[in-house]
């Protein structure tokens, strides 16, 4: 599992271990500068200490030195080209350079070398590189050093720094879990770090979308209880009745009744499972491209029978090639919805067209026929779910128009209710326009 403190830490302490490594580059950079300058000094005077010196022709003078002890090695050369005098017999000296500052590759490294003339003697003093080095490097270690004996009491330091930075999360967390399914208040806002803040909201938004969700189930399942009580004790009642009929005619109607009584819970039923499919939650929808002329062709073909035995009029507008991304299923359950409605409020002789089309907000597809329609009053309630106008007389669930609702919001597409042209309820599905690429 993955730690935000332990992330912090390691990045912390990667990043001050970086920054320090780069600082002791550059101290030993600025170290090795002003090494060079103090040295280069030191050669110069060294080499003018030398100058007043007398050594007696005709020998070389060889003086026994600590070679380990001493950095600087000195020659002194007469104008023929003799050595006069030489510090350190035993090191690879370089050879007679030319006046003034000079670095020198030997097989003992490289050197710094300064040269004069002087009384007709030619004087050098030379130092190893190793040596600045050397010194150079240990000014940076002795800069760096603290830092890096630091590190420890940093990273326990950046460890209850960054755990007590967290502990708003701590809080969060524990506030989530005090959560049921029963009490879902949103967590408190206050006294919490701008930066935990789009946290809560977004769980506070969470918590209202689960309990809202839980209670529109817990209400479905009370009016669902509710709707099929009475179907259900119809049935017991025509069972009673069938069994006590003396005579095949009073016994035939019984069964009759029984099984009409059956349709209408099986319908009831049916529709409940459609609802609860389609509710948010009840599976994953699919989206596919739809062709909804061929989705109103298909929706025609199968209640062209209600159609025929009621005597009305169905058929459909030219549409062009309108499509649409969503679940095909369901959006033929949506619009079978709508017609079956359409059918069933439409008097003998009466008409209902099937319309898809554009316009400025997008793609649509309506139902319009010539029945009673729906008062302007009313038509937010019919939504509702199990709602039956009073006046309506046509046997139902009140679930027809709640599927169509429910169908469109997951395609975020609006029912529309108004007046059709042909004298009854016009049923628009208003699908929104897709943002261009």
């Amino acid at each position: 599992m993955n730690s935000i403190r332990r992330q912090l830490l390691l990045t912390l302490l990667s990043v001050i271990i970086l920054t320090t490594l780069l600082g002791a580059l550059a101290t030993y950079r600025t170290a090795r500068d002003e090494a060079d300058a103090m040295f280069d000094y030191q050669l110069r005077q060294l080499a003018l200490s030398f100058r007043d010196q007398v050594f007696p022709s005709g020998r070389q003078h060889d003086f026994a030195f600590d070679d380990e002890a001493q950095d600087f090695s000195i020659q002194v050369w007469r104008p023929d080209g003799t050595r006069l005098y030489l510090s350190h017999p035993r090191k690879g000296l370089p050879e007679k350079t030319p006046l003034g500052f000079a670095t020198v590759d030997t097989a003992r490294g490289k050197w710094r070398v300064f040269g004069l003339q002087q009384g007709g003697q030619t004087i050098q003093v030379a130092q190893p590189m190793h040596s600045r080095d050397r010194l150079a490097l240990a000014a940076a270690l002795r800069t760096v050093a603290p830092f890096l004996l630091l590190l420890p009491m940093l990273g326990i330091l950046i460890w209850v720094v960054v755990g007590r930075g967290l502990r708003p999360l701590d809080a969060v967390a524990r506030a989530v879990t005090t959560r049921t399914a029963v009490a879902l208040d949103p967590l408190p806002e206050n006294r919490v770090p701008a930066e935990v803040v789009p946290l809560v909201l977004a769980l506070n938004d969470l918590l209202d979308r689960l309990q809202r969700a839980l209670q529109a189930q817990r209400e479905f399942i009370a009016d669902a209880a509710h709707e099929l009580r009475t179907p259900l004790a119809a049935l017991h009642l025509q069972v009673q009745l069938a069994e006590r009929a003396t005579d095949p005619a009073a016994r035939s109607d019984a069964f009759a009744e029984l099984k009409g009584g059956l349709r209408r819970a099986t319908h009831s039923v049916q529709q409940l499972l459609t609802l609860a499919r389609q509710e948010p939650g009840g599976g994953e929808m699919g989206s596919e491209p739809v062709n909804l002329a061929d989705l109103a062709a298909t929706v025609i073909a199968e209640q062209l029978p209600l159609a025929e035995a009621r005597s009305v009029d169905l058929g459909a507008t030219p549409a062009g090639g309108e499509v649409v991304m969503g679940d095909r299923d369901a959006l033929q359950i949506l619009l079978s919805n709508l017609v079956g409605n359409a059918l069933r409020y439409t008097p003998a002789g009466g008409k209902v067209d099937v319309a898809v089309g554009e316009n400025d907000d997008g793609t649509f597809i309506e139902v319009c026929d010539s029945g009673p329609g729906i008062p302007a009053e009313d038509r937010e309630r019919v939504f509702d779910r199990f709602y039956r106008r009073e006046q309506s007389d046509q046997p139902g669930s009140g679930l027809g128009l709640a599927i169509v609702k429910t169908i469109a919001e997951r395609h975020r597409a609006a029912v529309l209710l108004d007046d059709a042209t042909l004298g009854g309820l016009r049923a628009r599905v208003q699908f929104k326009r897709s943002p261009p690429p």
